[in-house]
């Protein structure tokens, strides 16, 4: 009874905080807060909350929604890959959900407008399905068991494509750098271009597991008598399979870099190097969002 009231009373003082963020950030909170009530508190809010800009995120976009999203969007690419209407509707939701996963994850604070947003998604998702239905043809000549890794290369490829599209206003206009205390230095594309690789690094790692080892699986398990007299069970175990590769496949791959990365002020524009160097000499590394 008394664990139930103490949860009760973090879950109600979380949710105030959620509700006013701005009680956080300048270190106001309820008095009789303990120490680890208030990191958890702060754990609900860096996970809700975009590190630049302060918005409350979109709730599939957040990395909280990656696991059941994705292991239901992959599953059924790896479990409908055979015919063409499988496909580019399959590799269309995934790439929707993608652009809705890199702009709610972006790095930097520039706001994006409706037309560029419009565009850019137009364009990831346009140029992912045409890499997946050129890899499907490709893969025809192919034995079974490699067409069936047809979406992880689609995905790899088009990672590759919607990721720099969906962010492209960062690569033409910078992020954000900072000190080591984050008072802001300047906007640097070279920043953005390394953070975005990064992330595709992080993306295509991510759905390594979970697209290339249910493959290899649900090519044994078919062959068995129980699938071959249950085909309706196709769906649910590659799902399922997915979802346990993707369990420990997120959260490994988005510690392969840090969520405050950094880079030498000696690899940034020559003209944010030299304003550096007047402004503050002392400093050798700066620090940017990557985006997740």
């Amino acid at each position: 009874m008394i664990n139930s009231m103490r949860w009760r009373y973090i879950a109600l003082c979380e949710a105030k905080i959620l509700r006013n963020p701005i009680t956080l950030r300048a270190g106001i909170v309820k008095p009789g807060l303990t120490e680890d009530e208030l990191w958890r508190a702060k754990y609900i809010y860096d996970s809700a909350f975009h590190p630049d800009t302060g918005e409350k995120m979109f709730v599939i976009g957040r990395m909280s929604a990656q696991v059941p999203m994705n292991m239901s969007i992959t599953g059924c690419m790896l479990t409908f890959y055979r015919t063409t209407p499988a496909v580019v509707f399959w590799q269309w939701v995934n790439q929707s959900f993608n652009a809705v996963v890199n702009y709610t994850n972006r790095s930097g604070d520039a706001p994006i407008t409706v037309n560029q947003l419009g565009a850019a998604y137009v364009s990831a998702t346009t140029g992912a399905v045409v890499t997946a239905l050129g890899l499907k043809s490709l893969a025809t000549r192919l034995p079974p068991i490699i067409s069936r890794f047809v979406p992880f290369a689609a995905v790899a490829a088009a990672n590759c494509i919607n990721i720099p599209f969906m962010r492209q206003r960062e690569l033409k206009y910078g992020i954000p750098v900072t000190d080591e205390n984050g008072n802001r230095l300047g906007e640097s594309p070279n920043a953005a271009r390394q953070a975005i690789v990064q992330v595709v690094v992080s993306r295509i790692g991510m759905a390594m597991p979970a697209m290339a080892i249910p493959p290899v699986i649900m090519n044994a398990l078919e062959k068995r008598a129980f699938m071959k007299r249950f085909p309706i069970l196709n769906a649910p175990v590659q799902v399922g399979l997915v979802g346990l590769c993707l369990v420990f496949a997120t959260p490994l791959c988005c510690a392969l870099f840090p969520q405050k990365s950094s880079m030498s002020v000696s690899g940034l524009e020559e003209d944010l190097q030299e304003r550096i160097r007047k402004t503050s000499p002392h400093i050798t590394t700066v620090y940017f969002n990557k985006g997740l």
